[in-house]
């Protein structure tokens, strides 16, 4: 095993938990007398907990509430660095450590005190994933668990970890391995998703022209910590703008910018927070998934007849796509209107396009998708469809959404999204563009929907997504043929983003 320091940061791991590198070591209070050491808990564990505490209790998302716990903790580099990795690969790795612990307990997980299983989840992170030191681990979290949950429950904490570090994480993974009834439950409690989510990754790799044994693979790409990747909106910013605005603004010990492989607007954000970036802040530029940004360069870039002057966003919320396709809008003479269901939502999309030229921003407007023509002429170009899904395609970027989704939430979606794509359909003028587009590569959220669309209408036929695509990539992207992309994180780098073109033919 690797040796392991009291405040390691986070390594990039396998789908097993195994690290496969890691930051420098690093032990703030080493460096300090004992009388000018902190008192008290350790702030960057606090911040993980208040983020278990806040995904589990409140169904919040993990990246929605670590951003603000950080700044009130004051925590900067390698602290806030810890604390995320804590957050996140605690949250990511839940269903194999779930199954340590309950082979070091004598009642089940489930009746534990909802703190005391996430101190518990975090404590096993740092022994069994992390370069911290194993007595570290324990005493840390066992100094937690006095803080909020009494001196009981501390004692329990300490025995249980402590039986947790009696074996190794490949003495782990041999024990769960042998204890499975077959290789989907392997997959699932090593790789740490639910067993259905396995069967449905594994169908929809063969289903999008893949080969089945990728599934591992995938499986530990889900498990990788993502790039930050940036855009830099065309017509605002460029990404060598990008570069040197970073290095001016945070240093370049401390951060900087490289070009992304495929998307020409995109950027890698190399150390430093995001919103410490002046372009960031002013909307210039933005937190986004290359995939994310590769779709929508490609529903712009796809050959059009006729005008080009009106866009769609059909499901815009929170705004990442709308940003990057108003600025593109603009550059041309075209407008966008972006359509969200949710009021707080579409408040969201009004903040992304603060920045873009006001002409090229016919309004934001709030209702359901389904019903797009009681608020407008139609008659759209180019429409993109962001359906809502189940998600899968960001495991990386939301690990708690592998916990909270079931295979009955499948059926209700696909029936959203097969509405929604109607909708689209009925907006665009002929000879214009639907975008159908999900994060998720869910069989029944992707080729079965469009299918079915196809199968009910006259008017309307595939156009090749993959050719739109390959032309706005800096770096030919590994696509396997046919006129759908469907990406992935294991090959590309990317969400599992998939596309489907549209034509309205009449």
């Amino acid at each position: 095993m690797s040796p392991r320091d009291e405040r390691g940061q986070g390594p990039r791991r396998d789908a097993k938990g195994r690290e496969r590198g890691a930051l420098r070591r690093y032990d703030e209070r080493s460096t300090l007398a004992p009388s000018a050491r902190r008192k008290g808990s350790d702030p960057a564990r606090e911040v993980a907990l208040e983020v278990l505490r806040e995904v589990d209790g409140s169904d919040a998302y993990a990246n929605l509430v670590l951003p603000p716990a950080l700044r009130r903790a004051r925590l900067r580099g390698r602290d806030a660095a810890f604390a995320t990795e804590l957050a996140y690969g605690t949250l990511r790795l839940q269903g194999r450590y779930d199954a340590i612990l309950a082979h070091c307990m004598d009642r089940p997980l489930t009746d534990v005190d909802p703190v005391v299983r996430d101190l518990l989840r975090l404590g096993a992170h740092q022994v069994l994933g992390m370069r911290v030191a194993t007595h570290a681990a324990v005493s840390e979290t066992v100094g937690l668990a006095r803080e909020h949950a009494g001196t009981g429950p501390s004692r329990f904490v300490n025995a249980v970890l402590r039986r947790v570090s009696e074996r190794t994480p490949e003495e782990w993974d041999a024990l769960l391995a042998a204890e499975a009834p077959d290789d989907d439950a392997r997959l699932a409690v090593l790789g740490s998703h639910p067993a259905w989510v396995v069967r449905a990754l594994r169908e929809a790799l063969t289903a999008h022209g893949r080969d089945a044994s990728e599934i591992e693979a995938l499986l530990e790409a889900d498990n990788a910590a993502p790039r930050v990747t940036l855009v830099a909106r065309p017509g605002l910013l460029d990404v060598a703008e990008l570069a040197e605005e970073v290095a001016e603004e945070l240093g370049d010990r401390e951060a900087r910018v490289v070009p992304s492989r495929y998307a020409p607007t995109a950027a890698v954000l190399q150390g430093g927070d995001p919103a410490s970036i002046p372009a960031v802040r002013a909307g210039a530029a933005a937190v986004q998934d290359e995939g994310s940004q590769l779709v929508a360069l490609a529903l712009a870039a796809a050959p059009l007849e006729g005008p080009d002057e009106r866009w769609l966003d059909l499901c815009a919320g929170p705004g990442g796509k709308a940003g990057l396709l108003a600025s593109l809008a603009g550059e041309r003479g075209a407008r966008l209107l972006a359509n969200e269901s949710q009021a707080h939502r579409a408040r969201l999309v009004e903040q992304t396009l603060r920045a873009v030229p006001a002409d090229a921003v016919e309004g934001v407007v709030v209702g359901d998708g389904r019903t797009i023509l009681e608020r407008t002429t139609g008659g759209f170009d180019r429409v993109m469809v962001d359906a809502p899904c189940t998600g899968l395609g960001a495991l990386r970027r939301r690990p708690e959404s592998r916990w909270r989704r079931e295979p009955s939430d499948v059926p209700a979606l696909a029936k959203l999204q097969r509405e929604l794509l109607g909708a689209a359909i009925d907006a665009t003028r002929p000879g214009g563009l639907v975008a159908y587009v999900t994060c998720s590569p869910h069989l029944a959220e992707t080729r079965l929907v469009v299918d079915d669309i196809l199968a009910g209408r006259d008017d309307v036929e595939r156009a090749d997504a993959a050719a739109a695509v390959r032309s706005v990539s800096l770096e030919e992207p590994e696509l396997v043929p046919g006129t759908d992309v469907q990406l992935w994180p294991h090959v590309h780098g990317t969400d599992a983003m998939h596309l489907t073109l549209l034509r309205r033919t009449r």
